[in-house]
C-alpha cells in the first residue's frame, strides 16, 4: 500500500506542475514533444518508485526508425506508465473518450494524436479505427492492448477485432508485445504493488502483408504473444 500512495504521491506532484507549465506552452506553440517526454519520464519514474525493476528483451533490435502498431497483452494498470514510455519514438494509444472533455487535458491529447474511444458503441470504435490509421499516417507509432480488458487470471482473453483492421488497411509492422510479471506486482481489483521484477518481451516484428486475413495476422499475434508468457498462463 505504502509503495502505490508513494507512486501516486509523486504523480500528484509532478502531473499539476506538468500541467501548469507545458499544457499552456503546447498549446500555445503546437508542439508536444516537451510534454511528451516529460510525461513519459513522471510515469516511468513513478514506477521506479515502487521497488518494481523492468527489463526488455528484444527492443535494442526494433528498427526505431519504422512506424509500428505495437499490440500487448495486458493484466495490470501498471502496464501502461511501463510499456509506453519503452516504445521508441513518440506512440499514440486509444484513451476514453470522456477523458477528452476536459479543456486542457482534451486539448492536449488532440495535439499528442492520442485517440479517443467508445468502447460500447461499435460505430465509434470503427471511428477509432480511421482515426487511428491517419495518426500512422503521420508517422506516430500506436500502442494498443489488444484485449481490450484487463485479465483476471493472466491468461489471454479473446482479441478485439479492430486492431487487426487497422494493421491490415495501414500496412505497417506490427510488434507483438509479451508483459509478465505485472499479474503479481499489481493484478486486476488490487490497489496495493509488490516489488518485482517485470519482463516486457519486444517480439519481431510481423508484416500485415504476409497474411491473407485479418485472422490469420490476428492468430500469429496470438500464439507469439502467449508463447512469451510462463506456461501456467497458457490456455
Amino acid at each position: 500500500m505504502i509503495r502505490t500512495l508513494i507512486m501516486l504521491g509523486f504523480w500528484a506532484v509532478v502531473l499539476p506542475l506538468t500541467a501548469a507549465v507545458l499544457f499552456p506552452w503546447t498549446i500555445l506553440t503546437g508542439n508536444v514533444n516537451l510534454l511528451y517526454r516529460v510525461a513519459m519520464w513522471g510515469a516511468f519514474t513513478g514506477v521506479g518508485l515502487t521497488g518494481v525493476r523492468v527489463q526488455t528483451i528484444g527492443l535494442d533490435k526494433l528498427d526505431a526508425s519504422r512506424t509500428c502498431i505495437f499490440m500487448s497483452n495486458h493484466v495490470s494498470n501498471i502496464d501502461p506508465p511501463i510499456l509506453v514510455p519503452l516504445i521508441p519514438r513518440r506512440t499514440s494509444v486509444m484513451v476514453k473518450r470522456e477523458l477528452f472533455n476536459y479543456p486542457l487535458l482534451g486539448r492536449a491529447m488532440r495535439l499528442g494524436s492520442l485517440v479517443p474511444v467508445d468502447r460500447g458503441n461499435r460505430e465509434a470504435g470503427i471511428a477509432a479505427v480511421r482515426a487511428a490509421a491517419d495518426v500512422i499516417k503521420q508517422g506516430i507509432n500506436m500502442t494498443i492492448y489488444i484485449e481490450g480488458h484487463r485479465s483476471f487470471d493472466g491468461k489471454l482473453l479473446p482479441f478485439k477485432k479492430g486492431p487487426f483492421y487497422l494493421a491490415m488497411e495501414s500496412g505497417v509492422p506490427v510488434v507483438p508485445v509479451t508483459i509478465t510479471g505485472t499479474h503479481y506486482v499489481m493484478p486486476k481489483r488490487r490497489f496495493a504493488i509488490k516489488p518485482a521484477l517485470v519482463t516486457i518481451i519486444f517480439h519481431d516484428p510481423i508484416e500485415p502483408r504476409d497474411f491473407g486475413s485479418r485472422d490469420l495476422l490476428m492468430e500469429r499475434v496470438r500464439r507469439v504473444i502467449e508463447a512469451g508468457l510462463p506456461q501456467q498462463y497458457h490456455a
